[in-house]
């Protein structure tokens, strides 16, 4: 990891949307609330948007943070809601497509004026079927827009949006209803619907279940709906509670739960902030230059994970984004089909995706001979010493030019990445041997580091200053350090900043274990800070 983070003042996504310097008094760089000094005033008109707070971490639903806000250069954005974050995308962008699902082999749109609108629809439904604020909406299924708004009609209505493993066992889904408080679960299908009415007797809390794809198997039970009849239960209500609820959103409580996998203990419920979600989608946009309404990605990560709701709801919002979904059997083939379709501008993806491409394309090379196999071969030698020498600032070797007319576009076209400028590669270690192949195809994969407690991404590779092997420099604005490092500068990776989690709900013992006196994270992880 590089020890600074990189500039990138002229970002159009950061000047359209975010002001460059809050205009809240700061006090020690902590953000003056009504237990402090004078109070802010929203951009929304409401008389403060932010709640009390008297610590930096939490463990209630329904509590609230201080803020670290211009402690560093590049961390004095003005905080702002999701839903302020997505209402200026509607006053810019609000006729850009905003999402795209293939049912019967039609692309079904949304603008984001529609998609605000169903946002709201679910919101009101919500409040309707008896969602409380800080009450969870567990949500449970594979990437589509039902399960963005759904997320996002939680927040609106502040309640928690939760995100729920696919592969989790009714007992295991039981755990994160109850833990979560979840008033409402929506699921995807008769399966998911199955697993929450196994265990439904035992969530006294739990008030209905929505299926949002396929028809009901068993209609008998009035408290579960679907998609289109929880629809239109939310158009018949009106819209001052829901704007009630809005004008009451503050940006340092909590909006989204996201819980790790349980792998060393019972699942932790990571407490994210309106402000860790924003601050930290702004941060990401312009690390990798996104450009304002063209870039274009493709859903098909788990959306229970903080990467993929980052990726494919808060960051396509913040800046105005075109979000495709790929099919269910995504990973079993048919993710190449839609790559090619889409032609997304950036994407990330697991090792494991990275390798299967891989192999299907060495595949290919084997069965190829003759001349063109002697080209390809002296191409992938120039792209990869190519790609190496951009990381080391010496030129691209000579045939770099005709490498990439004879070969590298013809095979990002084939793969439908002939547009795609941002390739990036997290969650999981990645093997040398894999970055080395795809820098010889000119299509260098950038690596990212984090973690659910850190909102998603702590450090990312740049496109065109990007470093084989290593996970980046650090977002604009966020601090990391390496706790007790040995001889060789190894050790704990810790980080500070805005992105960092309020704390975990309902446990303040591993909440207190993560976070030390001084506010840092304390990942768990070993790394250390390259020289720049």
């Amino acid at each position: 990891m590089a020890e600074t983070a990189e500039v990138n003042a002229s970002v159009s996504v950061s000047d359209i949307l975010i002001d460059s310097k809050s205009e809240s008094k700061e006090i020690g760089g902590e953000i003056a609330t009504e237990n402090g000094s004078k109070p802010a005033t929203s951009s929304e008109g409401t008389p403060d948007k932010f709640a009390p707070a008297e610590k930096y971490w939490t463990t209630a639903r329904d509590g609230a943070v201080k803020l670290r806000v211009g402690t560093t250069e590049h961390d004095n954005d003005t905080p702002i809601t999701v839903h302020e974050s997505f209402k200026r995308t509607v006053e810019k962008a609000g006729d850009y497509t905003a999402l795209a699902v293939k049912r019967d082999e039609q692309w079904i749109k949304w603008t984001y004026a529609q998609y605000m609108e169903d946002c709201r629809t679910a919101a009101k439904g919500f409040i309707k079927l008896g969602l409380e604020s800080f009450n969870g909406v567990s949500i449970i299924g594979f990437n589509s827009p039902e399960w963005l708004i759904a997320d996002i009609g939680a927040i609106f209505a502040r309640g928690l949006a939760v995100g729920v493993y696919t592969t989790n066992s009714p007992e295991a889904c039981k755990y994160v209803i109850e833990d979560s408080c979840s008033a409402i679960v929506v699921v995807e299908n008769n399966i998911q619907l199955g697993k929450v009415l196994e265990v439904w007797d035992q969530l006294p809390n739990l008030k209905a279940v929505i299926q949002y794809t396929g028809e009901l198997e068993d209609k008998s039970n009035p408290n579960v709906y679907t998609w289109k009849d929880f629809m239109e239960l939310g158009k018949s209500c009106d819209d001052a509670e829901l704007n009630a609820r809005i004008n009451a959103l503050k940006v340092n409580e909590c909006c989204t739960l996201v819980y790790t996998s349980g792998t060393t203990g019972s699942p932790k419920g990571v407490m994210l902030s309106h402000d860790n979600i924003v601050f930290t989608s702004s941060k990401a946009c312009a690390l990798l230059g996104m450009n304002y309404r063209t870039e274009h990605t493709i859903s098909f990560l788990p959306l229970s994970h903080i990467a993929a709701q980052l990726l494919d709801i808060h960051m396509p919002i913040f800046g105005a984004a075109t979000v495709w979904f790929a099919k269910p059997d995504a990973l079993k083939g048919t993710l190449s089909q839609t790559l090619k379709e889409v032609r997304p501008t950036m994407i990330m993806a697991v090792p494991r995706v990275w390798e299967k491409i891989m192999e299907k394309l060495q595949e290919l090379g084997r069965n190829t001979t003759g001349i063109k196999k002697r080209i390809s071969t002296w191409a992938k030698g120039v792209g990869l010493r190519g790609n190496m020498n951009i990381e080391q600032g010496r030129p691209v070797p000579y045939g770099w030019k005709i490498a990439n007319a004879l070969v590298f576009k013809k095979v990002h076209a084939a793969l439908g990445l002939d547009r795609c400028r941002h390739l990036a590669t997290g969650a999981a270690p990645i093997t040398m041997e894999t970055l080395r192949y795809y820098q010889s195809l000119n299509m260098p994969l950038c690596e990212l580091y984090g973690m659910s407690e850190c909102s998603g991404p702590m450090t990312a590779g740049k496109p065109g200053k990007n470093r084989t092997g290593s996970c980046g420099p650090a977002l604009d604005g966020l601090s990391c350090k390496i706790h007790e490092p040995d001889e060789d500068g190894n050790g704990e990776v810790c980080m500070l900043g805005r992105h960092v989690f309020m704390g975990y709900v309902n446990n303040e013992a591993k909440t207190k274990e993560a976070l030390d006196e001084d506010g840092y994270l304390h990942s768990g992880d070993i790394g250390k800070i390259d020289e720049v």
